[in-house]
């Protein structure tokens, strides 16, 4: 598994890897570098530009309890909290 959590946001976003790493300007194999570890912050900061994310959300799992959608309106994020 990665350390980061940029497949898991992509399918939250609703957006292809392969869209992404158009979206940045990378080829495929260089986001599948991306995706292994093999990165730069340069890119860290396109890719999480792109998904409309902090940097440190590409590492940091959702804390639980919680889920985060996407407003199909503006495209912000979302975060619920689920109460017992």
């Amino acid at each position: 598994m990665s350390e980061f959590r940029i497949k898991e946001i992509c399918k939250e976003k609703g957006i292809t890897q392969k869209e992404l790493a158009e979206k940045i300007g990378i080829s495929a194999v260089g986001l599948a570098k991306a995706l292994a570890g093999n990165t730069t912050i340069g890119t860290l900061d396109k890719i999480a530009s792109a998904l409309g994310v902090s940097v440190a959300e590409l590492f940091e799992a959702p804390a639980a309890g919680t889920a985060v959608l996407t407003c199909p309106h503006c495209g912000k994020p979302i975060t619920l909290q689920v109460e017992k």
